[in-house]
């Protein structure tokens, strides 16, 4: 019986799971997707696999740190149940946010959602002291800032593959030559994002059988491997290869890497969006007390947001993969390739700095770089807007549909 009480709660997480995977993470496939290096059903595939490992493995931080972060658990420490409630408004007011947002084909930030339902229910339930305004402030300043730095990272990588590649008279033979450095990036940039966070627990479980290795030696090695495997596989299909509209396909041999990696990362961060109020809905259930910033995150919930990610992506998550891939430019695998390493290179950049960032944002703001590259006429403005429209009234509508629902489950529920 006592577990009975969870089933309600894990139905909203998973509702907002779904949710997530149908929005946020489709606009991280959607370059891969709208360039052709990937099909759909690839997409899928890489995106369930890595997504799902992503969010399992390494969600548990994140996860934690929003549960405490935006509004301190210690006002409701003498209510625990009223934080339960405000909980179970939070993933209501995200998931049908999220969910409004995927019916139009919109990708919006799954963090900015959350945030904004976690927020406004701490105003109203206690009031604006319990809320935590400067990284409300900073989340707002990332809408103008993550797009901007992400669109000009990727109008230089793209610029500097169209001149020195794409539009060479001998681009086969630029590519061949090209083909080390194009790897370097690749791997170094997700090298730093990906593997440091893969190495800490290899590191950690190596420990116990007395084996001590430095964690940047596991990124240091990795990353060379497949650097080095990843160029040797391109440059033997490109000895058979000699006209220029071969190259796209084999630029597309990096995107896919690229987009491996996203789903990765995207996944390790993301996942808390969803999972971070059952965790602490969980929390209070078992123990009967507040969740402060030292409780640890059930596995069972990072598999059930793993699983609610996977499963929205594969349901909804081709209007949003539309209009990232389709909606915004024509992408080729080397536009593409360019906007997904700007992303990585902005994330980077914001971690060094702790900024709050968000995937779509920064991805969004690498499409548009690239499309002012390739010239004005070739970017869609009118969908350009209407994703700025969605990205502005994030925070206040979910911070209005949070603010709702918890006055109406305190009504309902409240004794």
């Amino acid at each position: 019986m006592a577990y009975l009480s969870l089933v309600v709660p894990c139905l909203v997480a998973f509702y907002l799971a779904w949710n997530l995977g149908a929005n946020d993470v489709a606009n991280s496939m959607g370059t891969s997707v709208g360039s052709k290096a990937v099909t759909f059903k690839q997409a899928l595939i890489i995106a369930g696999i890595l997504e799902f490992a992503g969010a399992v493995l390494f969600g548990q931080g994140v996860s934690e740190k929003l549960a405490t972060g935006v509004v301190d658990p210690q006002w409701f420490a003498d209510s625990p149940q009223v934080l339960l409630l405000a909980m179970m408004a939070v993933l209501v007011a995200a998931g049908i946010w999220l969910n409004i947002a995927t019916f139009f084909g919109f990708p919006v930030s799954s963090s900015h959602a959350t945030v904004g339902a976690i927020a406004g229910i701490g105003f109203i339930a206690i009031g604006s002291q319990a809320v935590d305004w400067q990284a409300i402030k900073l989340i707002s300043a990332t809408w103008i800032i993550t797009p901007i730095v992400s669109g000009a990272i990727a109008a230089c990588f793209y610029s500097l593959i169209k001149r020195q590649i794409l539009d060479h008279p001998q681009s086969t033979i630029q590519f061949q030559e090209w083909i080390p450095w194009l790897s370097a990036a690749l791997m170094s940039i997700f090298g730093v994002i990906v593997l440091p966070t893969l190495s800490q627990p290899i590191g950690a479980w190596l420990h116990h059988f007395s084996v001590e290795l430095p964690n940047h030696d596991i990124s240091i090695v990795i990353g060379a491997f497949g650097a080095i495997a990843l160029s040797f596989s391109s440059w033997r299909q490109l000895k058979t290869k000699t006209s220029v509209s071969s190259i796209e396909p084999l630029i597309a041999r990096f995107q896919v890497v690229s987009a491996c990696f996203v789903a990765f990362a995207h996944g390790s961060n993301d996942v808390g969006n969803a999972i971070a109020p059952l965790a602490a809905i969980a929390h209070i259930h078992r123990t009967g007390t507040v969740p402060l910033e030292d409780f640890e995150v059930p596995l069972w919930t990072l598999i059930l947001g793993g699983t609610g990610i996977v499963a929205g992506l594969a349901v909804l998550g081709k209007r949003v993969i539309t209009t990232i891939g389709e909606g915004i430019i024509a992408l080729q695998p080397s536009g593409g390739f360019c906007a997904e390493l700007a992303t990585a290179t902005t994330i980077l950049i914001a971690s060094r700095f702790g900024l709050p960032v968000s995937t779509s944002h920064a991805l969004v703001g690498g499409v548009v770089g690239v499309g002012l590259v390739q010239g004005m006429n070739s970017i869609r403005f009118k969908t350009v807007r209407s994703i700025a429209c969605t990205w502005l009234i994030t925070i206040p509508i979910s911070a209005g549909l949070g603010i709702v629902t918890f006055t109406l489950f305190k009504l309902l529920f409240a004794n």
